[in-house]
Order: C-alpha cells, then sequence, then structure tokens
C-alpha cells in the first residue's frame, strides 16, 4: 500500500532523489539501477522534465504541485496494489490539480487507487466508482455515475444537492 496525504511531506533534509527512493531503502529493497528507476517514477508523475538537472537539491525548491508529484512518485517506488490519496489535490492550484487528477488516471492501469475527496466534482471526474460516508459510516456505494443521477439513500441526495440536514 502506498499513501499520499494531503500536505505534501518529502523529507527536507534528502534531496529529490533520496525522497523517491526513502521507501525502498527503508524496506531494505535493493534496485540494480537506481538512477533509471528515480527516471521512470519522476517521468511517470510528469515531474522529470522540471527536475532533471536538479535531482540533488532539496524539496525546498519545488513548488507545492512539485512536492506532491514527488511525494507520490516515493509512493510508487514499491509497486503498491493499493494507492490511498488522502485529499492530494486540496492545496493545489487548478493547474497542478487538472495535472495530478491526469496522473491519477494513468496510475490506475499499474494498481487500485482509493481517492479521498471532499470535491463532487473532481470525483465526477476521476472516480469508477463512489462511496459516500457520512459520521465514518459508509451510506452508499455505487458507480460514480448512478450514484450521482440516482442516489439511493436519501442521505446522499440531500449531499448531492445541497440540501441541509
Amino acid at each position: 500500500v502506498g499513501m499520499v496525504f494531503q500536505r505534501p511531506t518529502p523529507f527536507p533534509a534528502m534531496s529529490i532523489r533520496d525522497n523517491v527512493l526513502a521507501g525502498l531503502r527503508l524496506a531494505g529493497v535493493e534496485h540494480e539501477d537506481e538512477d533509471a528507476l528515480v527516471g521512470e517514477l519522476l517521468a511517470t508523475t510528469g515531474l522529470w522534465e522540471s527536475v532533471r538537472h536538479r535531482l540533488h537539491q532539496r524539496p525546498a525548491s519545488l513548488n507545492l504541485g512539485e512536492r506532491q508529484l514527488l511525494c507520490l512518485a516515493r509512493a510508487l517506488a514499491l509497486q503498491p496494489e493499493v494507492l490511498l490519496l488522502d485529499e492530494p489535490t486540496a492545496l493545489l492550484d487548478p493547474v497542478a490539480t487538472g495535472h495530478l487528477e491526469r496522473v491519477v488516471e494513468a496510475l490506475r492501469e499499474r494498481c487500485c487507487v482509493v481517492l479521498v475527496t471532499h470535491s463532487m466534482q473532481q470525483a465526477g471526474r476521476v472516480a469508477d466508482d463512489t462511496a459516500f460516508l457520512l459520521d465514518g459510516a459508509v451510506v452508499e456505494y455505487a458507480e460514480t455515475h448512478r450514484l450521482f443521477t440516482a442516489p439511493r439513500d436519501p442521505r446522499t441526495e440531500a449531499y448531492l444537492t445541497g440540501k441541509p440536514g
């Protein structure tokens, strides 16, 4: 399982390169070509071109969106079967949000992506299936289109239509 949090959490004392490899090193996993792996993971997130000449700099040199993509690359290093994304775009601008959403769509080919979001629009754009949770319990789970157009639970419908309750 890989995890990316709402607030980008790169390791500040490590270089960009070492951040990508941190999970592998912590798990004691060796990779025969670390440079190629770093390049592949950064390319997967769309970050390679902007950082390839800065791999030995610390992540403080990156903007917020780039830091989040770095954290995503780090999470992918161990090839997780499940990738948990806890509101990964909550602090990002619309351009960075769109980029991260496109990356997430491509990642669905590699692993199961679980995305937590408060944005109904984002869920509608990127989710195959959606669960509506209320007070820590699953109220309704369905294919995204069906849940958004024909919710079966009145609490789901109230939330989707903005009715107080």
